[in-house]
């Protein structure tokens, strides 16, 4: 199985638009025979906090329909980072398109300090079997909440894939805390992030993965789209500049 992660600039807002970028970015995964490709968090939108509530959606947006036609038509497994409707609010949320199969959702729930004004806490999806492997999520600060970790490795998942917003100033705390998960768990772990400005931050790239050694096999730079890759079962690693 490959996994593809990816690190992106988002356009503030403007979910039509982040929406191209998207199939952009699927379309070098599958030119890479990728299995399943992540996007950092809230990337369909731009991590704007202010904004969430009026852009928040569900899974029967149908402009979302485009995601599950390209999963079902090349099998592979997608996850985008949306604001998405509940009853008392808006969730920080990943919608995780299965080829053929319904949407699943998986919604924060430890919220960062400051997030509380504008989201609410969601329902974490439980890791689950793709392609012989067991796939447990994160989003951003949920990593750093050391019972959120252990019960994903306690269900049985073999990978964490982290899809965050992390700015230059803490982005090595978050590279720090993903590389021991790894290694304490034996998971192969993830961390997809942005570049460029969002939410009013300077973010800080770096997006990497590690074995499941905590040893860090793959990292893009601070600055530039791209993708990294990597085949479970030989271990390799690519990345591509976008």
């Amino acid at each position: 199985m490959k996994i593809c992660i990816t690190q992106t600039e988002p356009i503030k807002g403007d979910i039509n638009r982040n929406i191209e970028k998207h199939l952009q970015f699927i379309e070098r995964a599958i030119k890479s025979k990728a299995d399943a490709i992540i996007f950092p968090e809230l990337y369909l939108t731009g991590y704007e906090p202010e904004l969430a509530k009026n852009l928040a959606t569900d899974i029967n947006d149908q402009r979302l329909d485009v995601f599950q036609k390209i999963s079902d038509d090349n099998q592979i497994l997608i996850g985008v980072g949306l604001p998405t409707k509940i009853g008392n609010g808006t969730c920080i949320s990943m919608l995780i398109f299965q080829p053929n199969s319904p949407i699943k959702i998986y919604s924060k729930k430890y919220l960062h300090p400051g997030e509380e004004k504008f989201f609410v806490p969601g329902e974490n999806l439980l890791p689950f079997n793709y392609k012989n492997n067991k796939l447990g999520f994160a989003i951003c600060y949920e990593n750093s909440i050391p019972e959120h970790s252990k019960k994903i490795y306690d269900q049985g998942a073999n990978v964490y894939i982290a899809s965050i917003l992390n700015s230059i100033n803490s982005v090595d705390n978050d590279i720090r805390r993903i590389s021991a998960i790894a290694e304490k768990y034996q998971m192969t772990s993830f961390m997809s992030n942005f570049v460029g400005t969002s939410g009013g931050s300077r973010c800080a790239g770096k997006t990497s993965i590690w074995n499941n050694q905590g040893k860090l096999l793959e990292q893009l730079d601070p600055v530039n789209e791209g993708i990294a890759i990597i085949d479970l079962n030989t271990q390799e690693t690519t990345k591509i500049q976008l």
